[in-house]
């Protein structure tokens, strides 16, 4: 039996971004993975533009969401000794735009965190989760985070 690195090939990782615990979450193991192969981190965060709007509209507080974003990106990936770039672009649909990066890229992996969320009862994919998915070259790392549930209280326990 010969012992296999599945993360040998990995050169490029692409890491889409979004500025909620589970993409930071996303970027923390990416960085974990490029520091056993020597892959190159890279950070995409793609604003959504209506369609109502042209494409290179000034949307001055969804750049500044975006840049904070990265920038508690790259503080994690400076935790973990990655050093990584980060862009931001504007696309009328988030999964397109990661998609396109990647292969311009030549990204080996794409990751994502996923929230675990359930309306309606049932987990379901973003729409841009499933593009990904279905179209990207590549392979894509899906990262899960459940909530942390609080506490609980015992029922001796008095406040």
């Amino acid at each position: 039996m010969t012992d296999v690195d599945p993360f040998r090939a990995v050169r490029s990782i692409l890491v889409a971004v979004d500025g909620d615990t589970a993409s930071v979450n996303a970027v923390a193991a990416s960085c974990d993975i490029a520091r056993h192969t020597k892959a190159a981190v890279s950070l995409l965060y793609v604003i959504e533009v209506p369609r109502s709007l042209p494409l290179d509209a000034d949307l001055g507080l969804e750049v500044e969401q975006a840049e904070r974003s990265l920038a508690i990106a790259e503080s994690v990936a400076a935790k973990h000794k990655v050093k990584l770039e980060g862009q931001i672009i504007q696309a009328r649909q988030a999964g397109h735009a990661i998609v396109d990066e990647a292969v311009e890229s030549g990204a080996d992996a794409i990751a994502l965190g996923l929230a675990f969320e359930r309306p309606f009862g049932k987990f379901q994919l973003s729409e841009a989760t499933e593009y990904v998915l279905e179209h990207a070259p590549c392979e894509v790392w899906l990262f899960r985070y459940a909530p942390v549930p609080p506490p609980v209280e015992s029922a001796g326990e008095t406040r």
